[in-house]
């Protein structure tokens, strides 16, 4: 049994849900290297990460507590449903 290929052990779904635990540095080790595997690999995650880097260079940070229910929820689905 081969052993899967850096960066396709983590899906785009994964890194968005926990994109911000990653710019703030509180993912284990083995997560990180997945994302930044990941990252290497998919275009789109990588230009989320960046857009996500330029938002809070602007606002600072935006605390998940602070958004509405419904808008986690909207925002959640509509990462889901993006193509892969």
């Amino acid at each position: 049994m081969s052993e899967a290929r850096p960066g396709t052990t983590i899906t785009c779904q994964e890194v968005v849900e926990i994109v911000t635990d990653y710019l703030e540095g509180v993912v284990d080790e083995p997560t990180r290297a997945g994302i930044e595997a990941h990252l290497e690999l998919c275009p789109g995650c990588d230009e989320y990460l960046e857009q996500m880097r330029a938002t809070l260079a602007v606002l600072g940070h935006v605390p998940v507590d602070s958004l509405p229910e419904a808008a986690k929820h909207d925002l959640l689905a509509s990462f889901r449903d993006y193509p892969r």
